[in-house]
């Protein structure tokens, strides 16, 4: 418990490669997450080949994590192969609908964590790239995912290079909510955000983006609401394409 209160994002590596019989044990370990009716509606990408991660890069606005980690996963959402079962057993699916997606998103995601926590009980560090919903088209090209597949979350992963800072948290009494859902009051929220807006790394963003609270550099600058309009749209073309809505 207490090294997982301790863990920390991990975005520079090693050179050292991770073995495939590590990587498998660890992906075998994550397949034993919680699944929608047992149904395991997920696949998972590995990404090794330097050519392959330099075409995945521009999808993730070529984080460096993505070159350097020895590993890139993707997990993917997955209802092409049990439709495929499905049919090929006399059974008609009925799976090409927003729910089924939803299912299958969140099983990729169960699954996706349960191999950050694995890999970090075995020492490797670890990173999510929120990009992969950003430019989902972009993925599905390069690694030619079908009908029914859309990539869910993207993790680098590798032997740590150095022991980076952890970042901050709102507190507990900030985000658990007693039997039932009790609103938050103004002073509730200043409350909840004081210590983060204190931070002197957070004081700083507030200065170099010229901007009167750390609430506007989210708000203006780092996911504006003309930036997240795009990206959803991308989302809605890439889900139809994928044939999970029509």
């Amino acid at each position: 418990m207490e090294s997982m209160k301790n863990r920390r994002t991990v975005r520079k590596y090693l050179s050292k490669d991770i073995s495939s019989e590590l990587l498998n044990d660890l992906l075998e370990t994550s397949f034993r997450s919680s699944t929608t009716g047992n149904m395991q509606l997920y696949s998972v990408v590995i990404t090794r080949d330097p050519e392959m991660k330099e075409k995945l890069s521009p999808a993730h606005y070529h984080q460096p994590a993505i070159k350097t980690a020895p590993v890139v996963l993707t997990f993917c959402a997955d209802f092409g192969r049990f439709t495929k079962w499905c049919e090929q057993r006399r059974a008609i699916p009925g799976y090409d609908n927003f729910q089924s997606f939803m299912n299958a998103f969140i099983d990729a995601v169960i699954a996706a964590q349960t191999f950050c926590t694995a890999a970090e009980e075995a020492g490797l560090g670890i990173c999510y790239l929120g990009t992969t919903t950003y430019n989902p088209q972009m993925i599905i090209d390069i690694l030619k995912l079908p009908k029914l597949v859309f990539p869910a979350t993207t993790i680098t992963v590798g032997y740590p290079d150095g022991i980076p800072g952890q970042a901050d948290r709102l507190p507990l009494n900030g985000i658990i909510h007693d039997e039932r859902y009790n609103d938050y009051t103004p002073a509730d929220i200043d409350r909840i955000y004081a210590y983060k807006e204190s931070l002197a790394e957070n004081r700083r963003f507030i200065a170099e983006n010229t901007k009167e609270t750390l609430a506007q550099v989210f708000t203006d600058i780092r996911y504006t609401k003309k930036d997240n309009e795009a990206l959803s749209e991308n989302f809605m073309k890439a889900l139809r394409q994928q044939g999970f809505i029509s």
